[in-house]
């Protein structure tokens, strides 16, 4: 079997972590902008950095949405990782959410939905 595809991905300002959270993944999600090909189901090694965080968070997730080259309404190819159902998810599940704060309940539109 192949080796899951690791993905550096760094967020730089907190607008840009919002269009790319997916908070309808109960354990949390991320968008990825990406045009290599992947699968559904397929794991993804992500480390990923947080507006004003000089930590990376490793992820092991995988690909549970995905965003084709021509979609509808201009949006940007890549992926969803779902995040796994564990301790250091959940952590960083809350420190994002804990970013966006308020934003959460915002009307709008994001990478995902």
């Amino acid at each position: 079997m192949a080796r899951p595809s690791v993905i550096q991905l760094a967020i730089k300002e907190k607008a840009a972590l919002y269009v790319a959270y997916i908070p309808m993944f109960t354990e949390g999600g991320i968008f990825i902008p990406t045009a290599r090909e992947h699968r559904l189901g397929e794991e993804v090694y992500l480390l990923l950095s947080l507006p004003d965080d000089p930590q990376r968070y490793p992820v092991a997730g995988k690909v549970a949405w995905i965003t084709p080259a021509d979609a509808a309404g201009n949006r940007t190819q890549g992926v969803g990782i779902r995040f796994p159902k564990d301790e250091k998810s959940a952590q960083l599940k809350a420190k994002i959410e804990e970013i966006l704060g308020a934003s959460l309940t915002s009307e709008r539109p994001t990478q995902t939905i």
